[in-house]
């Protein structure tokens, strides 16, 4: 089969005798090997190169020539077809002698082909190595002898091919000189019909018409209108080379074109279609007038000219976006808040204020989106939030990156201007959409730039802005949009880094990370059957029993979201996914003991509560980017002056100042525990908070740290299975602090079992599950002193230093 590119140089040849066979009689069929060709027709007693490149026809070729049988070649009706079947050939076609195959050092093959007599496809018979049909002769109907129509008509196609062969130039002279020696009448229309630039449609048409002098009249009406485009040309020719100069030479071919439109009249499809397209558009009258003025200045330009492209595509950006064009938001409020807890576990604020407002949507019926920002650690799901809330709202969903980025003209759109101007991205997401009321997330809005460009972050003022993003003006569209009805949902890791007056325009909405209770769902619910399939086994075909999954968490993640435990899952499901692919056993089912084979030795390990039996040793709550961990406060008197508190374990400002508040209470308050005043001077105090390689700080260890001092100058026992934390002041007031949930929790993992806060951070644990509070008692306090009665014993510590 031809290749789709080559250029075909048809030979004039007298018919060569080699020797082969028609293998067909009369109207016999018969089957004949058959070679489809690209965009070319090959008539009786003509010759042409063909060059072949597919292995179907490299091998019909081959084996052809060998037995020096003849083929059947058929034009396609589409040249894009690869592996053409009996539909996808003309019925009419030719019988060729193959003259000569040529190997050529590119490694293409050209064969010689030379048409012999017209046939007509009856039926593919074989299809493999390659095509076989049978096929049958297909005679011509002469004129009658003498018949002064045909004759006549004949010589007005001589004239016309004259006429035009003169403009043709060196090819020209060369084909009239051929048309010279040619006496027979249906060689010459062969011959004319081969080597005159017509299309394939056009050739396959004459080779259908059986009848010569209708041939002959389709041939004549062809060449009329060949010699007309050929006339145009030379026209064309003329004119533009009087207007010549040095710099004009560059760019002839772009006047021939201009020239060419011109004559037809071509150039006006466009302004019609965009006129039309204009006329269908629902938008308001002062964009209409702006459509119309614009649309004028188009009418105006020259094709050619860079301006006419520039304009052209403004008014088809403008014509693209959904100026008017809403998708019906889902009002099933139940069946949205089951998508949204099927998509994502936890994460209660942000699915409330959703249905908040689809719930205030649907009663009122028009109404302003909420422009939100969520914030939280990375891998909670912030980002795929949103587009779980545009699947329940049945809204279009686009995402925009901002981070990183630092041209102001990335939201406004550049001006039309500057070379290669487009839409903002805002613009440029919603004609994407198709909708002007998608669901659109602007991620990691907290790590925004900004240089000698501009401010991205301003640029996003009038955008999230309820009160302006009703008109948002985009410097490339030139006109106000309405961007009042999208649902921006903004996604950061951190506030400190968004300007303050673009946190005023955004609903902010914290996303805590998760806690391993939490983890443990999302992992059964959603990140093990992903992996399942992910890793090409059957749902629940590999099972995760729930100290497997709590053993990856606590002892191979250190994280806030599950990105890490999806990777750890994704890990021991490939090992199994191995042995099940070499053949061998695979568990059914991971076991703890599964792990290490799996994922190697613990990467972490969670400190556990270690007893009361030394003074100044008491468990402390902190609040990490991962979750939360237990603290243990170390403190111990050595004989000095009383002038120096040595600090250590990387301690931070605030969490120094929080020992210095501490000593401080003590001395001022030494008659509460029956302190001698004057052990304060005796004696220097040490404070030590283990794992000194990672940076620790913030005031909720200041309860910890006094009740250590008060257990070291008293050398009392702590409360057994105790922990606490709270923030103090001199006066001697437990202040509340953050972190609550995350911070109970490790006290549960850890084995503490009772728990002192501040009495202000009793609402924290009503928000908290009860089912992960079973098992701990809390202890609500006001002042360090009620923290002292609960937490020192009576007794003292086994070894009690005498002080």
């Amino acid at each position: 089969m031809s290749d789709g590119g080559a250029r075909v140089v048809p030979i004039i040849t007298e018919i060569h005798e080699v020797g082969d066979s028609l293998d067909i009689h009369g109207n016999k069929a018969e089957d004949i090997p058959i070679l489809p060709l690209r965009n070319m027709v090959l008539y009786p007693m003509m010759t042409m190169p063909v060059s072949v490149g597919r292995e179907k026809s490299m091998r019909l070729i081959k084996e052809a020539e060998q037995s020096h049988c003849s083929i059947a070649v058929f034009c396609q009706y589409d040249s894009r077809i690869d592996d053409p079947l009996e539909r996808d050939l003309n019925r009419v076609g030719t019988i060729a002698s193959i003259i000569k195959v040529l190997e050529l050092p590119d490694g293409s093959t050209n064969v010689i082909l030379q048409g012999r007599s017209v046939c007509q496809l009856n039926q593919v018979t074989e299809t493999l190595p390659y095509l076989r049909g049978a096929v049958t002769l297909v005679e011509d109907k002469l004129p009658l002898a003498g018949d002064k129509e045909f004759e006549m008509l004949m010589q007005s196609i001589g004239e016309v091919t004259m006429r035009m062969l003169r403009n043709m130039g060196s090819n020209g002279r060369e084909l009239a000189f051929a048309m010279k020696n040619i006496d027979n009448p249906v060689y010459m229309m062969n011959f004319l019909a081969t080597n005159i630039a017509f299309d394939s449609d056009q050739k396959q048409h004459m080779l259908e018409e059986r009848d010569i002098k209708k041939r002959a009249y389709l041939l004549y009406a062809l060449l009329a209108r060949e010699e007309q485009l050929v006339e145009i040309k030379a026209n064309i020719q003329s004119r533009t080379r009087e207007e010549l100069s040095q710099q004009q030479r560059d760019h002839f071919l772009q006047q021939q074109i201009r020239t060419i439109q011109e004559e037809l009249g071509t150039d006006a499809d466009d302004i019609e279609i965009l006129q039309e397209r204009g006329s269908k558009m629902k938008w308001n009258e002062a964009v209409q007038k702006h459509f119309d003025k614009e649309l004028r200045k188009l009418e105006r330009l020259n094709p050619q000219t860079p301006d006419y492209s520039v304009q052209y595509a403004y008014l088809d950006n403008m014509l693209n976006l959904p100026w008017d064009t809403y998708t019906e938001d889902n009002f099933d409020l139940k069946k949205v808040e089951t998508k949204l807890n099927d998509d994502h576990y936890g994460l209660e604020k942000v699915k409330d204020r959703i249905l908040e407002h689809l719930s205030v949507l649907k009663l009122r019926g028009d109404l302003k989106a909420p422009i939100l920002c969520l914030y939280g650690p990375p891998g909670v799901g912030k980002t795929s939030l949103g587009k779980s809330i545009a699947d329940a709202l049945h809204r279009e969903y686009a995402r925009i990156s901002l981070g990183g980025l630092h041209d102001e003209a990335e939201i406004r759109g550049h001006r039309r201007t500057y070379i290669g101007a487009m839409p903002g991205r805002i613009i440029a997401a919603l004609a994407k959409c198709g909708s002007n009321n998608p669901v659109i997330v602007l991620d990691e809005i907290d790590k925004v730039g900004q240089d000698f460009k501009g401010d991205p972050s301003s640029a996003l003022l009038e955008v999230l802005d309820p009160e302006q993003n009703g008109h948002f003006h985009d410097n490339y569209l030139d006109v106000d949009y309405d961007l009042s009805k999208i649902l921006f949902i903004a996604t950061a890791n951190s506030l400190s880094t968004v300007s303050r007056p673009l946190l005023d325009r955004m609903e902010i909405i914290e996303i805590n990370g998760y806690i391993p209770e939490e983890k443990l769902e999302i992992a059964k619910r959603h990140l093990i059957p992903k992996e399942l399939e992910n890793n090409g086994f059957k749902k629940n075909e590999i099972k995760f029993g729930k100290q497997v999954i709590l053993k990856i968490i606590d002892d191979y993640t250190r994280e806030s979201g599950v990105r890490q435990l999806e990777k750890k899952i994704a890990t021991v499901l490939r090992r199994v996914a191995r042995h099940k692919a070499c053949g061998g056993t695979f568990p059914t089912s991971i076991k703890v003991d599964d792990l290490k084979e799996y994922l190697g030795a613990p990467d972490y390990s969670r400190d556990r509560y270690e007893g009361n039996e030394f003074a100044g040793v008491v468990t402390g709550l902190a609040w990490t980017a991962v979750g939360g961990e237990i603290l243990f406060v170390e403190s111990s008197l050595a004989r000095g002056k009383g002038e120096k508190l040595t600090l250590t374990g990387n301690l931070g400002d605030v969490m120094k100042e929080s020992a210095v508040i501490a000593l401080q209470y003590l001395r001022s308050h030494c008659s509460l525990l029956n302190i001698a005043p004057d052990l304060f001077d005796k004696y220097n105090v040490h404070i030590h908070v283990p794992e000194g390689a990672i940076p620790k700080d913030g005031p909720s260890a200041g309860v910890t740290m006094v009740t250590s001092l008060a257990s070291s100058f008293t050398q009392r026992k702590v409360k057994d299975h105790l922990a606490m934390t709270g923030e103090i002041t001199l006066r001697g007031k437990v202040l509340p602090v953050g972190g609550i949930k995350e911070k109970i929790l490790a006290a549960k993992r850890a084995g503490i079992k009772e728990i002192i806060l501040c009495k202000n951070n009793r609402k924290d644990i009503e928000e908290i599950n009860e089912m992960y509070l079973k098992g701990l008692t809390f202890h609500y306090v006001n002042t360090i002193k009620d923290v002292l009665d609960l937490a020192l014993l009576p007794e003292k510590v086994k070894d009690a230093i005498e002080l």
